[in-house]
């Protein structure tokens, strides 16, 4: 693996100037005007970038100018920094960022003037033939002495805070320097939201250089010594940037290669009152009262808010933590407890063994909390389950189920867990699911813990997280990806681990169902122009560009993309593969291509996985390939499932596709599949003219959507409706799945969508069922926005004829399976939904028992959705349910509770519950993005939303970072309903007017595109719709 730090910036994204979109602008200074303002810089000391690209896109449009004043003052920018770079001897003492005021009179020049104006003209033309003539000269400072090669251009710095020169002009650091080891004391004080810390930082230098830059956001730093070797410690001046939250302390002279240096930083802060950094979190107990805790989150780039770091994934260090806290607190960390001091100030200092393997920054944590655990010792390393005091009990199959996934990896992998503790943490105010921080995973309550009561469905959820986060010890955590681009690398694996570690070790959770669902979910979204690949070649540079990386074509697809591949590779070879990987690159840090490396090394004949799975991951979107057949020959063709027709430009894209198929001699057993690899574009496939019909992509292992034709529609739809087990469950989803896809494209009428539901009536699989109603449900939605009323009324027969006679065979006592929890929760909550006599009467009733009883005649947990949103809808049941909301301990009957207070129609209860969830208490901000998503899907509830989010933007992203993922979702989610001309003015308009505070988020682009794919499937689907239901 190649060295991220061979060089000065190795292979690491360059163009920050070209991605500062959010950021504010640098103060530049041009060095050559004042050569004592900062020491020369070495050449291979810095990087440069042009600027002028930067400055035509920036200085047009960004300042409240008139167009006259715009338009000179981008050219005056444009210009004078073009000339700047360029020429550093010819600089005027003007900065070229101030307009000089214009004459208000012309006058008419003198003879005399005109004289000398021409006798000037005349020698500059002179001048200029001369050197035009003169070949292979280039002047310079030092005369006309070098060859006319290339002329390395003077860099701009941006100016600190204290009006001086910042050392560095890049959004990544330089790589200089490599961090060996940090010493972190820290003094948080949860009286005043407070803390002081001390960070000591071990480092090498690896290249030549004459300063140092690292990260630090909202610290106010108080002192700084810097020692060399064995040199006396000196204090040194800090410089910080903060629109780029680094700081530096220059050097006059070089530090020199191999050198070994300690950066003393002493610094203050406030608790952050965001999920981000080292902030404060309360909770209230068992009496009532308030108590309080710090805990940290520092994916992707938040741990510059607790200490001074080199806060990128590929500057590995090690870390000795030292927290002071109150005698009634607790502290961890990632390591165990080596030791407690007692202070004079009676206060106690613990102190953390210092870490057994190098990690990045974002994986440090830290809690100060009054928790308690349960323990158990696994292999070797003792597991350990927190939670608040009162919900102990709530931790036992957290620990269970992380005992249970440890032994799996650690015997999988072939690699065991590195250190002698796991601590699972559950914290009462947290915005991720959870974190996996290495030796101490932090969780949301409702990730983590379960009554003993709760429903296999409820015990489904944590057994994806914890076996997700545990998966990260391994991918991300021992082997981490060395920038976020290949932010793919950690959850695209932890994703794929869950639910494979789970089938084999949790068979009865069902998880084939909800790996399948997670794939159609991940073609959603890479079926728009505004995706990514999964591997982002372009930049990743910007905060707000690296939380965008955490999002569904990360996770989802990632996940999609390596269960394709392993179930192309031989028997085996796949997990050896792994295992290699893991093994050469332990402790280090990798790009994708690492990963096809190691996973050709294992493959007998040295076959290029690379060649194949570049293909997937450096390009977004997939593949529609479409079946034709005469006779015996199959003709197979490939083109980009393009929802949007305007990037046609993109059509030239291929695939290497593992093209699996069954036919009607052979359909269902896994002996059955055979594989054809598409490569090119078309390509033939011989059967046997016996063959009646092919079903391509077996059982959904595939990142690709198929389209038979006519034909092939026709005749497989027949094969069903003869008999429904002629292909297997997750096959006849994957037909529903494309069909409903092949329609929004428009390649197939909405007539032959329901052509192929008819066979539903038959149907009584989970995964099929799941993936029919669900996306009726969507047209459903849609439908109900645009208040196309009697269309709605024909939809409601349409599904009541297909689906109400098994809605009404559901049982409401308790079920067992999984699968039929699952199935069972969909069918209920669609038809009390749209209003079905018999399940709102049932749901009603069982509610009426639940609160007569005292809430200790229990509700099955897969029925509690559909029985408190039915209630809900009534105005005294809702105030009930509030009631029981604020006083339930249950997490996940509690989020139950929450979704169905928002599924109201009341308009005054819907502006209550938005209100509270935004300012927090009574419902914890956290909640904010699943109450905006629940109201978001009612009629009365869809504009409200709307118009709220618009009032407080920004209000929501000052508790939600722009580009993280309750931003995505809420923005999603109010959006992607809208079908027509008038919404999508009306959000454009206003996410055009957030500029820095949101305009140019990929989230954006995403529902302005799907708002434009509603209104063209409308317009192609309203008339037919209107007659065919």
């Amino acid at each position: 693996m190649e060295d991220p730090f061979d060089s000065e910036r190795a292979s690491l994204p360059r163009n920050m100037i070209e991605n500062t979109m959010f950021e504010e602008e640098p103060d530049v200074v041009d060095l050559a005007k004042d050569s004592t303002a900062f020491p020369a810089l070495e050449p291979d000391e810095v990087v440069y970038e042009p600027r002028s690209s930067r400055l035509l896109v920036r200085g047009l449009g960004e300042n409240d100018l008139d167009d006259e004043e715009e338009d000179y003052e981008s050219s005056a920018r444009l210009l004078g920094m073009s000339f700047m770079n360029r020429s550093s001897t010819h600089n005027s003492s003007s900065s070229p960022y101030n307009r000089q005021a214009p004459p208000r009179l012309c006058s008419c020049p003198s003879a005399r003037m005109l004289v000398v104006g021409v006798f000037i003209l005349v020698l500059v033309a002179s001048m200029a033939m001369a050197l035009y003539f003169l070949p292979g000269c280039t002047f310079t400072k030092a005369g006309c002495g070098k060859a006319n090669s290339s002329i390395p251009m003077e860099p701009s710095y941006p100016n600190s805070t204290n009006g001086e020169l910042f050392p560095w002009n890049e959004l990544r650091l330089p790589a200089s320097v490599r961090p060996v080891n940090y010493d972190l004391s820290l003094t948080p004080n949860l009286t005043s939201m407070t803390f002081t810390g001390r960070t000591v930082i071990n480092m090498t230098i690896l290249h030549d250089t004459k300063r140092i830059v690292l990260h630090s956001s909202e610290l106010i730093i108080t002192k700084a010594t810097f020692q060399v070797g064995e040199d006396k410690s000196v204090e040194v001046k800090v410089l910080e940037y903060k629109p780029w939250q680094q700081i530096a302390v220059s050097f006059l002279e070089d530090l020199k290669v191999g050198q070994v240096c300690v950066l003393t930083l002493d610094y203050a802060a406030n608790l952050s009152h965001t999920y981000d950094g080292f902030y404060n979190s309360s909770y209230n107990d068992k009496t009532g009262a308030k108590r309080v805790l710090a805990a940290t989150q520092f994916e992707p780039q938040a741990a510059r808010k607790a200490f001074p770091c080199f806060d990128e994934p590929a500057f590995k260090a090690t870390f000795l933590v030292r927290i002071t806290r109150e005698p009634g607190y607790i502290t961890l960390s990632n390591m165990p407890q080596a030791k407690t001091t007692t202070l004079p100030s009676g206060l106690l200092e613990d102190e953390f063994e210092q870490t057994a393997v190098n990690m990045s920054t974002y994986l440090v944590a830290f809690i100060v909390a009054n928790f308690t655990s349960i323990t158990r010792n696994v292999s070797n390393t003792l597991v350990s389950v927190y939670s608040v005091p009162e919900k102990k009990e709530h931790t036992h199959y957290a620990l269970d189920t992380a005992s249970t996934l440890l032994h799996f990896y650690n015997t999988f992998f072939h690699i065991d867990y590195p250190l002698r503790k796991l601590d699972l943490v559950a914290i009462p105010d947290f915005l991720a699911g959870a974190m996996e921080n290495w030796g101490l995973i932090t969780f949301r309550e409702t990730s983590l813990l379960v009554g003993n009561q709760s429903s296999p469905l409820d015990k489904q959820l944590i057994a994806n997280v914890v076996a997700h986060e545990l998966a990260h010890q391994w991918f991300g955590n021992l082997v981490t990806m060395r920038w976020w681009n290949d932010l793919w690398l950690n959850e695209g694996f932890a994703t794929y681990w869950q639910y494979t570690s789970l089938m084999t070790e949790f068979p009865q959770l069902d998880l084939d169902n909800v790996f399948l669902g997670v794939r159609f979910k991940a073609m959603a979204k890479d079926s728009l122009n505004s995706s990514h690949p999964v591997s982002v070649s372009s930049q990743v540079t910007t905060p707000e560009q690296v939380s965008e990386m955490f999002d569904s074509v990360t996770y989802e697809k990632g996940a999609s993309l390596l269960l394709m591949l392993k179930t192309t590779l031989p028997d085996g070879q796949f997990r050896k593969g792994i295992i290699k990987y893991l093994d050469n690159y332990r402790g280090s840090n990798t790009v994708t291509e690492d990963l096809w490396n190691s996973l050709t090394q294992v493959l007998p004949q040295q076959e290029s996985v690379s060649d194949m799975m570049r293909t997937w991951t450096l390009q977004n979107g997939f593949p529609l390939v479409t079946v034709s057949r005469k006779g015996g020959h199959v003709t197979l063709t490939q083109e980009p499932f393009l929802l949007s027709a305007d990037n046609a430009t993109h059509t030239s894209n291929l695939w290497h596709i593992p093209v699996t198929y069954v036919n009607d001699n052979c359909s269902s057993a896994p002996s059955c599949r055979q594989i054809f690899t598409l490569r090119n574009k078309t390509a033939t496939l011989n059967v046997s003219d016996s063959v009646k019909w092919l079903k391509l992509n077996y059982m959904n292992t595939g990142f690709y959507i198929v389209h038979y034709g006519d034909e092939g529609w026709a005749t497989l739809i027949d094969a069903l409706k003869t008999d429904i087990n002629t292909l297997t469950p997750h096959d006849r989803a994957s037909l529903i799945h494309n069909i409903f896809a092949l329609s929004r494209l428009g390649r197939v009428s909405f007539r032959q969508v329901l052509n192929l539901l008819d066979y539903t009536t038959n149907e009584t699989e989970t995964a099929p069922l799941t993936e029919a109603l669900s996306q009726l449900s969507s047209v459903y939605r849609l439908l109900d926005k645009r208040q196309e009323q009697r269309l709605l009324a024909r939809m409601k027969v349409y599904i009541w004829g297909h689906f109400g006679q098994l809605m009404d065979s559901q049982d409401w006592g308790e079920e067992e399976s999984v699968s039929r929890q699952e199935l069972r929760s969909v069918l209920l909550e669609m038809a009390c939904s749209l209003g079905r006599q018999n399940c709102t009467d049932q749901a009603t009733a069982l509610y009426d028992q639940w609160t007569n009883s005292n809430q200790t005649k229990q509700i099955p947990g897969d029925l509690q959705q559909v029985v408190f949103s039915t209630a809900a809808q009534a105005d005294l049941r809702w105030l009930s349910l509030m009631e029981a909301y604020s006083s339930t301990t249950y997490d996940s009957e509690k989020r139950k509770i929450l979704q169905a207070l928002a599924s109201t129609q009341d308009p005054r209860s819907i502006v209550w519950i938005l209100s509270t969830g935004l300012e927090g208490g009574i419902i914890q901000t956290q909640e904010l993005p699943l109450v905006i998503s629940t109201v978001s899907d009612g009629f009365a509830g869809h504009l409200l939303v709307w118009d709220f989010v618009k009032e407080n933007w920004d209000r929501i992203i000052e508790k939600f970072p722009v580009g993280s993922y309750p931003i995505q979702s809420i923005i999603k989610s109010t959006t992607s309903q809208f079908s027509t001309q008038t919404h999508l003015e009306e959000v454009q308009g206003f996410f055009s007017s957030l500029k820095e505070r949101g305009s140019q988020m990929r989230s954006v682009q995403e529902s302005l595109e799907t708002i434009r794919l509603n209104q063209l499937w409308m317009d192609r689907n309203l008339p037919t719709l209107r007659i065919w239901l």
